[in-house]
């Protein structure tokens, strides 16, 4: 989930700076630009929706940028209020409220990312909806609910692209280590593509079609986008759910060199 940045300043140059400086700062951000407080605060009744930080100039056109942060803080308790002005003299006044910043303009990028990097309030992480276990046997799951392909080898193929942790894979990889002892030939290639087709069509249908990344003739997988025991474990995580115990992709006899890769490391 992006994070939600409110940015309010009655002076139409200091909120174009402010907006293009957000989106500079936090470039995954979901950025939305308000003239003054009371569209922001219609905007947030409307769509009910909360935020996680809200930068807000102290002097409004229409409601004083004091007021508006304590009313934008009852509507979400937890969104932080970052506060960008020219004045010094509301700082006793914001901090009373809990203010996560106060900024002097100009505002800069850099101010921005140590503001969002150290908020009173630090967003929650949102676990990764899809999960993919490899110690043992390999399997996937959506939101706690296995995943089913179409095609058997389809599961095959994604564990393979799940071992490699983001390096592609050419067609004639894919082919030796799927149909292993078979000939690269157009039939095979064709039965390929139907395993790519496969994997990317259920991955889609999950709104998981960032999963796997298709270029030329390469294909793997983002592993930013999945939670995965291997890659916790390699990161250093040891908890129970990630504890390497001796098995790795049982059902897969080429996962045999990354077990004992493992091994070595546990």
């Amino acid at each position: 989930m992006p994070m939600r940045i409110l940015a309010i300043d009655g002076d139409p140059r200091a909120l174009e700076l402010l907006t293009a400086c957000l989106r500079q700062a936090c470039p995954g951000g979901e950025i939305h630009p308000f003239a003054n407080g009371h569209k922001a605060l219609a905007w947030l009744e409307r769509t009910g929706e909360g935020f996680e930080a809200a930068f807000l100039e102290t002097v409004l056109p229409d409601v004083g940028g004091i007021s508006l942060a304590g009313q934008l803080k009852a509507l979400c308790p937890r969104g932080n209020l970052i506060f960008v002005t020219e004045f010094s003299q509301y700082m006793g006044e914001a901090f009373r409220l809990h203010a996560s910043g106060y900024l002097r303009k100009p505002v800069t990028v850099p101010a921005l990312r140590g503001e969002l990097a150290d908020l009173r309030y630090p967003p929650a992480e949102e676990a990764l909806p899809l999960r993919v276990q490899t110690f043992g046997n390999f399997e996937i799951f959506y939101r706690g609910q296995p995943v089913r392909f179409r095609r058997s080898r389809t599961k095959e193929l994604f564990a393979y692209l799940i071992d490699r942790r983001g390096a592609g894979s050419t067609m004639g990889e894919l082919i030796s280590i799927l149909w292993e002892g078979r000939l690269d030939t157009p039939s095979v290639r064709s039965q390929l593509r139907s395993l790519i087709t496969d994997l990317r069509s259920t991955l889609q249908a999950l709104g998981q079609e960032g999963v796997v990344i298709k270029r030329r003739d390469l294909i793997a997988v983002d592993p930013r986008q999945v939670d995965c025991d291997y890659y916790h474990f390699l990161a250093g995580d040891r908890s129970p759910r990630n504890l390497f115990r001796g098995e790795y992709m049982s059902n897969y006899s080429w996962a045999e060199t990354t077990l004992g890769s493992l091994m070595e490391e546990g």
